[in-house]
């Protein structure tokens, strides 16, 4: 790391009420606030199997809905999964998280993320029961 750099990493839990998708935007940045992160990468890795993160549109809830839709048509449960041992919706989750993602790097601009206008940060649960997620986060850049 150059001079005037640092590493900053910490751990964030969400609960979730199921599947859908949960704004992470708000949770981050206090994460980098308390930090007093300057501008630099923020790195954000979900450490679960069924459950993935993504950056998406956050002005239309239609655009979630319509998402939510999608991954079940391409997962759905009931399909001819061998593996069931966890539920009916467990594969289909890790199927959902194979074609999403687990890792995202965040650009951050003076202590705020930088998305664009209408975009959020968002974990995405797969499962339909409740769950405590884990997020690791791992920032480097300037004070």
């Amino acid at each position: 790391m150059s001079p005037g750099t640092f590493h900053i990493c910490g751990t964030v839990s969400i609960e979730t009420r199921g599947a859908g998708f949960y704004a992470l935007g708000p949770e981050l940045q206090r994460f980098l606030t308390r930090r007093n992160a300057g501008s630099g990468l923020l790195s954000v890795f979900c450490t679960h199997t069924s459950a993935s993160l993504c950056v998406q549109e956050n002005a239309d809830p239609d655009v979630l809905t319509d998402l939510s839709a999608a991954l079940r048509g391409l997962a759905p449960e009931g399909g001819p999964y061998r593996h069931r041992s966890e539920g009916p919706d467990d594969m289909p989750a890790h199927i959902k998280t194979m074609l999403t993602a687990v890792q995202i790097s965040l650009p951050v601009r003076g202590g705020r993320l930088a998305l664009g206008t209408w975009q959020e940060v968002y974990l995405i649960e797969h499962r339909a029961a409740p769950y405590r997620r884990r997020l690791e986060l791992d920032f480097i850049g300037t004070a």
